[in-house]
């Protein structure tokens, strides 16, 4: 299935805990920049972290919160949040890259619907800026959209 890539940008308070985390952290290639943005190859995808004047982090917190949360499977989870779909081994590979750079998870890595049409492995996290993330991989992504 050939898909087109998106383009997102996504406001940070500091490019240098952006480029830690998206370039470190997660391992995504970094393309063009300049003082204020900073390009990242997201799996063939461009996301731009953009040096936004303030943050989302609230004076004196170590966690920055998203703007607001919806409920999955009765748990809260961040919105707006952004990720990738990847398959099966590419999402433990990077669940297990997160977990040994210390990542504190919103939802740790988990197994959602399991034996069901739509069983997926998901998980949330924020950026240092406050950027909420979900990365997903289901069993079969034939079946992404199944009811």
């Amino acid at each position: 299935m050939t898909r087109p890539a998106f383009h997102l940008a996504i406001p940070v308070d500091d490019l240098a805990r952006a480029r830690a985390f998206y370039g470190s952290v997660l391992g995504l290639p970094e393309g063009r920049s300049t003082d204020g943005w900073v390009d990242w190859d997201l799996h063939g995808h461009q996301l731009v972290t953009h040096l936004v004047a303030g943050s989302r982090t609230e004076a004196g917190s170590s966690r920055p919160e998203p703007t607001g949360h919806g409920t999955v499977d009765g748990r809260p989870v961040p919105v707006p949040h952004f990720g990738l779909v990847l398959d099966v081994d590419a999402f433990q590979v990077l669940a297990r890259r997160l977990t040994d750079a210390g990542t504190a998870f919103v939802v740790e890595p988990s197994l959602r619907f399991a034996g069901q049409p739509a069983e997926q492995w998901t998980m949330f996290l924020l950026d240092p800026a406050g950027n909420a993330l979900e990365f997903k991989a289901f069993r079969d992504e034939t079946r992404m959209f199944a009811r």
